[in-house]
């Protein structure tokens, strides 16, 4: 069993209680909208780290982290890409790979806006969790929780800060 701690947009804030929860996690998946290095170094030092960057990272963060992160964790095919969209509403920079080839879980952030849904039609579970940085017109910082053990994804919980 692999616990999970799933972040997006963090646009350079991070505190105690997001590097908390990642020290309870085995993998930390971040979604995009790093905004600086010091943010995934501080979460790698924590537990193992797997991360995208997204469309206000700078060239650095770009340099060190992929567009697209399409990966296995246990027996789940994750993919994981900042400007994703969601079910049936893909961004159209991915909606022929999704339909040729769906993951498991296909994870996004950008949009700020909280949202976990199947989508029955090609068969996966769509995650973004919201925004856990300060910037952004999200009223309440979020992050998700969860495990994977073998091909099941489990144990789904909200995290929720103030902004």
């Amino acid at each position: 069993m692999t616990k999970i701690l799933l972040l997006s947009d963090t646009h350079s804030y991070i505190d105690d209680a997001i590097l908390r929860h990642a020290s309870e996690a085995d993998e930390v998946w971040h979604a995009g909208d790093i905004g600086e290095l010091r943010v995934t170094d501080l979460l790698s030092e924590k537990a193992k780290l797997r991360a995208v960057y997204g469309n206000i990272d700078e060239a650095k963060i770009r340099g060190e982290y992929p567009e697209h992160n399409r990966f296995h964790c246990e027996d789940v095919d994750v993919w994981m890409t900042h400007i994703g969209g969601y079910p049936p509403k893909y961004n159209y920079r991915v909606r022929d790979e999704l339909r040729n080839n769906p993951p498991r879980l296909f994870i996004c952030g950008h949009s700020h806006i909280l949202k976990v849904m199947p989508d029955p039609k090609l068969n996966l579970i769509h995650m973004n969790p919201g925004a856990v940085g300060k910037h952004g017109f999200h009223k309440v910082r979020t992050m998700l929780r969860f495990t994977i053990d073998g091909k099941k994804i489990e144990n789904l919980e909200v995290v929720e800060f103030p902004k």
